[in-house]
């Protein structure tokens, strides 16, 4: 199994832990391995060998050969296109990223309503692309302008409103169903 691999495999190994509502510790009883060791394949920072692959695979109740087809079904190069209509979403708003991925990505155009608060369990950066910005974050407000980015970490209640015409806005963020953790 080459880098690439290793890598997706990681993440097909977390999805299929919490899709059937798994602990790393029930993970790691089940195939005998360690808690740590099946930690850092989920993150991406040990390759599994082939053995310890099909040890992860039984105790997660399927095949090694399915877990490397998630993998390599990971392996995502996407266009979207502007005028392209993802799904059904309100106007103004844009997805730009298709399916769900570990990275989020929403285009907003024009007025928001600025009342609305906004909580995200991981972390989270908005860029103005065009137009002007107010964003309140932590009871302190920001002005931005095209061009300008603002860091979110994760847990930090905002709220935003544009502050110009034809505002467009960009929320890149690590997707809710990702587990971020702090290295």
């Amino acid at each position: 199994m080459d880098d690439k691999e290793s890598l997706r495999v990681g993440a097909a190994v977390k999805r299929r832990r919490r899709a059937l509502q798994l602990t790393l510790a029930v993970v790691a009883r089940r195939s005998g391995l360690s808690v740590p060791f099946l930690s850092q394949v989920e993150n991406e920072r040990a390759r599994p060998s082939d053995r310890s692959l099909q040890l992860v695979a039984e105790a997660l109740e399927t095949t090694a050969a399915e877990l490397l087809a998630a993998a390599e079904a990971a392996r995502t190069v996407d266009v979207v296109r502007s005028d392209e209509e993802l799904w059904d979403m309100p106007p103004g708003v844009r997805p730009l990223v298709r399916g769900r991925h570990q990275l989020q990505a929403l285009e907003f155009t024009g007025e928001r309503d600025a009342g609305r608060e906004f909580l995200h369990r991981n972390d989270e950066l908005l860029y103005v692309a065009d137009g002007a910005a107010e964003i309140e974050a932590e009871g302190q407000a920001y002005r931005l302008e095209r061009g300008d980015s603002l860091y979110l970490s994760g847990g930090v209640r905002h709220r935003w409103r544009a502050t110009a015409p034809a505002t467009r806005l960009v929320f890149v963020s690590v997707a809710d169903h990702v587990e971020a953790t702090e290295e």
